[in-house]
């Protein structure tokens, strides 16, 4: 049985050999054309990303802003590909936690407009959207919700987790551009602890574990 798994592993690397021995021969053979053609292309493709940049800033990305009621926000989700929503509501400390991750990574992240709905000014779109728990993070994708943060317990189940932490559970989603590893949550420099601060409650003021509950 060893034989054979250093057998494929022998196999693997060969190929991995040949494959980097194939790209190492195509930059060999490139000539002045070749590499003018490249640099042209890349200076096309950063110009079509800054020009798109534009686009976003003056949809209202980059920053974090507050959507006052739901028409307004059938008309964002028209215009913006991906949606970063935070339901919240004003009593709320673990609302406030999230706010201010989210104000962080709004300017991280031109890609998605990031916002945020009060659950009590928005009564049809919590409903439709099934809200029972906040804070609740709907991330949207050409105006279907894709996912949901529910509290904090994919964040470590803490008060304190890091940015970063919600950064990747947002990218999973596919809402935002990641660039480390979706397999892996970042490491988490605090020590992961539950914080005085109380949990998430439910629309109706109820604490709550964080798990879904019917409002009815």
């Amino acid at each position: 049985m060893d034989t054979l798994i250093q057998q494929k592993v022998i196999e693997v690397a060969n190929q991995v050999e040949k494959q980097l021995d194939a790209e190492l021969e195509k930059l060999d053979n490139l000539d002045i054309d070749d590499i003018e053609k490249l640099r042209e292309k890349r200076l096309r493709d950063m110009k079509k990303l800054q020009q798109q940049k534009q686009t976003w800033l003056s949809l209202g990305h980059g920053e974090y802003t507050e959507i006052p009621d739901e028409k307004e926000f059938f008309e964002v989700s028209k215009k913006s590909k991906n949606i970063v929503c935070l339901f919240y509501k004003d009593d709320s400390p673990r609302c406030k936690i999230a706010d201010m991750h989210l104000k962080i990574l709004a300017k991280k992240h031109v890609e998605a407009r990031f916002c945020k709905l009060n659950v009590e000014r928005c009564p049809f779109l919590t409903e439709r959207l099934r809200i029972k728990i906040i804070p609740t993070i709907a991330l949207i994708s050409d105006s279907k919700t894709k996912d949901y943060i529910v509290g904090f317990t994919d964040l470590g189940n803490c008060d304190d987790f890091s940015t970063e932490m919600l950064e990747w559970r947002i990218a999973q989603s596919g809402a935002i551009t990641y660039n480390g590893d979706l397999m892996h949550p970042p490491e988490v420099t605090k020590k992961s602890r539950i914080s005085q601060v109380p949990k998430g409650k439910t629309i109706r003021g109820k604490d709550s574990d964080d798990s879904d509950e019917d409002l009815n």
